[in-house]
C-alpha cells in the first residue's frame, strides 16, 4: 500500500535567513519584497498548518491576485479565509486604510485642478475602493485651487440619490466659483445611465443661475475614470443618452 505525500509545512523562523521577508524588507528595502512577502510581514504569523507567506499567497488567491479587491474586503469577509482570524484581519483592514488615507493627504495646497487626471487624483482616495455608490463634489475658487473635497450622498450598489441643493449649499458657503463632480460604479463598468446625464444637466444648468461653474463630472470605476466633458456628454457636448442606446 503507498503513501500520501504531503507538503511538509516549516516555520518562517526556521527558513534561511535571507528568506525570511522582515530580514529581506531590513537588507533588501521594501520594493525587494513580493506582495504575498509585505502581506505576510502584517499578519505577524501563520498558524500549524501554513507560514504567514502560505496564508498570504492563499489570501492573494481568493482576491485574484488583485490588491484593489483585496482593499474593498472588510473584517467579516477576510475571516471567512481559513486561517485568517480577527487580529489577523483587522490588521490587512487597518493598512489598507492608513494607505487610503495617505494617498487623501498627499496633496499640495497650492495645487490647481487643471485636467481630469487631476480631478481623478483627488477623488480616488475617496472612490476607489467602494463597494457601494457615493456621489461627491470638488469646490475651486477662480484659480482652480481647491477648497473642499465633500460627500453628498451614499447609497446602494448601483446607486445614490443627490440633491443638487446641498451641492450648491456648500459651493455657496465656500465661496467657491467653479466645482466638479464625482461618483463610483462598483462594477467598474464606466458607462453613463439616463440618470447620470439628467443629473449632470441639471447641475451645470443650476450653477449657470448661480453663475458657479460645472467643469466636468468623472465616474470612477476599478482604477479608471471617464470625464463627461473629455466624451462629450451632455450638458459638455451632444451625446445624449438616447445617442448611446444606439451604439
Amino acid at each position: 500500500m503507498g503513501t500520501e505525500k504531503t507538503h511538509r509545512y516549516i516555520p518562517i523562523k526556521q527558513w534561511s535567513p535571507e528568506e525570511r521577508p522582515r530580514e529581506r524588507l531590513l537588507h533588501h528595502g521594501k520594493k525587494a519584497l513580493t506582495n504575498a512577502e509585505l502581506i505576510a510581514i502584517l499578519l505577524r504569523s501563520g498558524n500549524k498548518q501554513e507560514s504567514a507567506v502560505d496564508l498570504a499567497r492563499k489570501l492573494l488567491a481568493a482576491c485574484n491576485h488583485d490588491l484593489n479587491r483585496l482593499a474593498k474586503m472588510d473584517v467579516r469577509e477576510m475571516m471567512k479565509i481559513n486561517g485568517m482570524g480577527l487580529a489577523k484581519s483587522l490588521s490587512l483592514v487597518a493598512a489598507f486604510e492608513l494607505a487610503r488615507r495617505r494617498d487623501a493627504d498627499d496633496t499640495s495646497p497650492d495645487r490647481c485642478i487643471h485636467t481630469a487626471d487631476d480631478a481623478y487624483m483627488a477623488f480616488r482616495p475617496h472612490l476607489s475602493d467602494l463597494d457601494h455608490e457615493e456621489f461627491w463634489i470638488l469646490l475651486l475658487n477662480k484659480r482652480h485651487k481647491p477648497l473642499r473635497t465633500l460627500r453628498i450622498s451614499a447609497g446602494g450598489f448601483d446607486a445614490t440619490v443627490v440633491d443638487p441643493r446641498m451641492i450648491f449649499r456648500h459651493a455657496l458657503l465656500e465661496k467657491a466659483t467653479a466645482l466638479i463632480i464625482a461618483h463610483n460604479h462598483p462594477s467598474g463598468a464606466l458607462r453613463p445611465s439616463r440618470d447620470d446625464i439628467r443629473l449632470t444637466e441639471r447641475i451645470y444648468h443650476l450653477g449657470e443661475q448661480l453663475n458657479i461653474t460645472l467643469l466636468d463630472h468623472l465616474i470612477i470605476g476599478h482604477n479608471r475614470y471617464l470625464t463627461f466633458k473629455g466624451e462629450g456628454y451632455a450638458p459638455f457636448g451632444n451625446r445624449s443618452f438616447s445617442s448611446l442606446a444606439a451604439e
